[in-house]
């Protein structure tokens, strides 16, 4: 199995702070903030991505992600966040481990998540849906 510096963390051979922590994740501060409570959520078990994670892990991953959404908005006192995965390099992951940023918003704060936006024309967006549910349905 491929080890990367969460699964050191895991192992408490590298130290985090520690917010959350259960017999399958692990919720800890990200040691570069987009903002002040930006956290981590993730599983222990070393997967890349969420295609190749076992079932009860997604799940244990879920439940701890709504906990922790919970908890930041509380004690951050907010009600706007960013909840995202980024999956892959090319998608901006930079630890090859699965991991959900809960990044608390707050009015001002100069955060941007500027995204573009592609227009698709009416056949794109079918010959796209028929893609995506073909690959579904053969999983």
């Amino acid at each position: 199995m491929e080890e990367c510096i969460f699964c050191e963390i895991v192992k408490s051979e590298i130290p985090c702070y520690k917010v959350y922590e259960d017999e399958k994740t692990l919720a800890f501060l990200d040691i570069n903030p987009v903002n002040v409570g930006h956290t981590l959520v993730m599983p222990k078990n070393h997967v890349p991505k969420i295609a190749l994670a076992e079932e009860d892990d997604l799940l244990a991953l879920t439940k701890t992600l709504k906990k922790v959404v919970k908890g930041v908005e509380k004690s951050m006192g907010v009600d706007n966040l960013n909840v995202f995965v980024n999956q892959g390099r090319d998608a901006g992951q930079l630890i090859p481990h699965l991991h959900y940023h809960i990044v608390p918003r707050y009015a001002g704060d100069g955060v941007k998540f500027d995204v573009p936006q592609r227009k698709l024309s009416e056949g794109e967006f079918k010959d796209v849906v028929e893609k995506i549910r073909s690959a579904i349905e053969m999983l």
